[in-house]
């Protein structure tokens, strides 16, 4: 078989598993929202949908989760979703973004431009695009722009550690220095389950047994990276990469908060970012919790995933006093 038609072939099996993994997930969230306890004005909370920022494309809108009664420091979350860069968005993650918004902050659930048809740097462009957005308009809402937590799982994770490298470093890519020129520091990050490392999946797949894992996860790299521009550095696709390097920030990192299940492929990843904010002296807490596989703190039912949300709440807590 020639390589154009392998490839072919096998770009056709990403699409398939791809779409099958978003209406699975899609059906779950549309299933788990029937529930009394989903509803947002069972706490109060009035959801403004479907806002659009950045650049018009389709893909570039949000919601914004109002609380009847916002936190005293009326902190902001802006939310981003994961799915491997490739599938879902905030309507597949309406419960962290309820979840956040129960503890009284102002939330911006945002959706992001999807690879393979968007490879990198899209995401990270759209990313930098709504952390502008978040700066501009959280006032509106009863917000503070300059106490603002990023946050995000898996994918949007990686583009959560992203957020912040633009924040703080001063980087040549126009979108970055957007973001830098703002000159807003996020109060805290929180990346869930985080793959910070995407152009190498091998740095993941090391202490992975499954052959299936190990091949989502390479695909889930080769989606997002292949097609790329070649001029755009991958340092916002590997932000862990980054951050184990030399370069000093213009302005101080903030505290990471950065829980792993002790079952996640992702889970070195978690300590090698540990280690390299510890070399850096940044406040940072990477808790592993036993048994957690990759995003287990979706499923809020669990003990473990109820105990990650409590920790994570209590470091913002004293992260943004």
């Amino acid at each position: 078989m020639s390589s154009p038609s392998w490839q072919r072939l096998e770009q056709a099996r990403i699409k398939a598993g791809s779409v099958g993994i978003q209406l699975t997930l899609e059906g779950m969230s549309r299933l788990f929202r029937l529930a009394p306890q989903a509803r947002p004005e069972r706490y109060g909370i009035r959801v403004v949908r479907d806002q659009r920022y950045g650049p018009a494309t389709p893909g570039n809108l949000y919601d914004v989760w109002v609380p009847a009664t916002p936190r005293a420091d009326r902190a902001v979350v802006l939310h981003i979703h994961g799915g491997g860069f490739r599938v879902l968005s905030k309507d597949t993650h309406w419960l962290m973004a309820l979840l956040f918004a129960r503890q009284g902050y102002l939330v911006f659930n945002v959706n992001y431009r999807l690879a393979p048809a968007h490879p990198f740097p899209a995401a990270v462009e759209d990313c930098a695009a709504a952390y502008r957005e978040v700066v501009a308009r959280a006032a509106a809402y009863g917000g503070d722009p300059d106490s603002i937590v990023v946050a995000g799982e898996s994918a949007g994770g990686n583009l959560t550690a992203s957020v912040v490298i633009m924040a703080c470093f001063a980087r040549e890519e126009p979108f970055a220095r957007r973001v830098f020129d703002l000159g807003v520091v996020p109060r805290a990050a929180v990346p869930f389950c985080a793959l910070l490392e995407a152009s190498n999946p091998d740095s993941a797949c090391a202490a992975v047994r499954s052959n299936f894992i190990r091949d989502r996860i390479r695909s889930v790299s080769s989606t997002y990276l292949t097609g790329r521009p070649a001029h755009v550095a991958l340092d916002l696709a590997d932000p862990l990469v980054w951050l184990e390097g030399s370069a000093e920030p213009e302005r101080p990192l903030p505290p990471f908060f950065a829980p792993c299940g002790t079952a996640d492929p992702l889970l070195q990843q978690h300590r090698r970012l540990q280690q390299a904010l510890d070399r850096r002296g940044v406040r940072a807490a990477s808790p592993e919790y036993a048994g957690g596989i990759h995003a287990f703190q979706a499923f809020f039912w669990q003990p473990r995933a109820r105990q990650a949300w409590e920790d994570t709440f209590a470091f913002l807590d004293d992260a943004l006093a």
